[in-house]
């Protein structure tokens, strides 16, 4: 790829990046929209001809592992495995 074929691809990838946030904010706005009338409406579900909402808690449990680390620093250390990856950063 020559320079200036990576100065288009650079300058694609940025308009694209810039869009999906443009359609994230959109998207997220409408989500908060409908979590709102189902919040004043008092309801977990709707449902309608082609589509379903549910708008529940969810409780889950996840290990903490902050408090794990300070609390068994060696244990901690032997069970943990460290990765390598490539990260593509563009600027």
């Amino acid at each position: 790829m020559s320079t200036n074929e990576m100065a288009i691809a650079v300058k694609q990838l940025r308009e694209l990046r810039r869009m999906s946030e443009e359609l994230e904010t959109e998207m997220e706005t409408i989500k908060d929209q409908i979590k709102q009338h189902m919040t004043m409406q008092n309801v977990d579900e709707l449902i309608g001809t082609d589509w379903k909402v549910t708008y529940k808690t969810v409780n889950s449990s996840r290990f903490d592992t902050k408090a794990f680390r300070k609390d068994h620093a060696v244990m901690a250390e032997k069970y943990t495995k460290q990765t390598s990856v490539r990260r593509l950063t563009i600027a």
